[in-house]
């Protein structure tokens, strides 16, 4: 019956249509109607938790060496926080745009070694090549993701391939040819960083920077594109990433640091990708903290001081593991408690926990029925009529086609 029935057209639904009773400013991601505002509150749960965890490995580390915090031993402590907070910072902004970048770890080893070789010439003559380079591995990487629309692991993990094969053109460890001293710095550096983190943060959590940032995380099917702007975010993300990687590995190239060694540099790509999603960083994208980066950072660098304190063997990949099994727990939490509200069995403002669409009309899941006889309608007391009691077509009764 044409009255009596509904029809919809697919094509030109929308987000208000998928999602009835819903506004379109409560979708997250009206175009593709992903529903929901994220939640912060997980976040300043788990980064109360971090902080409590910062004060607890400090104060550990103090009674086990004071002098730790003192003098030379400080400087060297917040130098090597930047380091490892620089590659986190690109791990994390890799991860806030749904195109991880696991080519950072080699890219910081790759630029220690050049500025260890190159440094002789000055920081910024031997800093600016390596910029440069850093730059146009990203775009080239970019472009790979984004125009042909494939995972970023994949595409990063083949990036670092081949910037493996060039570090290991080198037999031994390269000694330092600078004279640059980042500990004199370390104060500023490590405020700068600082900085950056929490500000980055910050705006991270407003609702229209988030969604333009994570505009690359799918949504339904992983291989679809998501416009224009995700694609350029998402390449942004890329470039900006591998120059954080070359900046982090020109502080591991200057004398303080000590001999280069050659290897892979994974070992920071687990370590940095770890600390990232430890801050609670989701490894799906899109969702972050505030203060989370800045914590984990000095909670591992903390833990690393702590364990070369007690005289321990501080393995990055051991580390790295630890940090990124943990990573993993936060980043599904993350999800579960920091996605939209009542997200995970109705869409936020549109469906109740019953299923029925707020609004003007309902839709009510029909259940199962136990017992079809109580389920029908009562029947009459009296006898119905007999179907085969037709009336007399005797002679006597002729049809008159006037009564009708």
């Amino acid at each position: 019956m044409e009255g009596g029935c509904m029809g919809y057209d697919e094509s030109g639904r929308g987000a208000s249509d998928t999602f009835p009773g819903t506004h379109v400013a409560a979708l997250d991601d009206p175009t593709h109607a992903e529903p929901g505002e994220d939640r912060l509150g997980v976040h300043i749960v788990w980064e109360v938790l971090l902080l409590a965890a910062v004060a607890g490995v400090a104060y550990l580390l103090w009674r086990e060496n004071p002098d730790t915090f003192r003098g030379d031993s400080l400087r060297s402590l917040l130098v090597d926080g930047v380091v490892l907070g620089l590659l986190t910072l690109a791990a994390g902004l890799s991860l806030r745009t749904a195109v991880v970048n696991l080519a950072i770890g080699p890219a910081a080893v790759a630029a220690a070694l050049h500025m260890a070789e190159q440094g002789d010439r000055g920081a910024v003559a031997a800093l600016g090549p390596a910029l440069a380079v850093a730059v146009l591995g990203g775009l080239v990487l970019a472009l790979v993701v984004t125009v042909l629309h494939v995972p970023a692991w994949a595409a990063s993990l083949a990036a670092a391939a081949a910037i493996i094969g060039y570090i290991e053109q080198r037999d031994v460890a390269v000694l330092p040819q600078g004279g640059y001293d980042p500990t004199s710095d370390a104060l500023y550096l490590f405020a700068g960083f600082a900085a950056v983190t929490v500000l980055g943060g910050s705006f991270g959590a407003l609702r229209p920077i988030r969604r333009m940032v994570g505009r690359f995380r799918p949504v339904t099917d992983p291989a679809r594109r998501r416009g224009v702007l995700a694609p350029v975010v998402a390449g942004g993300a890329l470039v900006a990433s591998s120059v954080l990687a070359v900046l982090s590995g020109a502080l591991l190239g200057t004398p303080d640091a000590g001999p280069v060694a050659v290897g892979s540099g994974l070992d920071w790509t687990v370590l940095a990708v770890g600390t990232a999603m430890l801050a609670g960083t989701s490894a799906f994208g899109r969702r972050g903290g505030i203060l989370g980066t800045l914590l984990a950072v000095s909670l591992v660098t903390l833990v690393l001081a702590d364990l070369r304190a007690s005289g321990l063997s501080a393995s990055r990949w051991a580390v790295g593991v630890a940090v990124l099994g943990v990573g993993l727990v936060v980043t599904r939490l993350v999800e579960a408690y920091g996605g939209p509200r009542d997200g995970r069995t109705a869409v936020a403002e549109g469906l109740d926990f019953d299923g029925r669409m707020s609004g003007d009309w309902s839709a009510q899941r029909a259940e199962p029925i136990a017992d079809w006889a109580r389920a029908l309608p009562p029947q009459p007391v009296e006898s119905p009529t007999d179907r085969w009691d037709l009336p007399d077509w005797g002679p006597e009764r002729h049809w008159d086609p006037s009564r009708r």
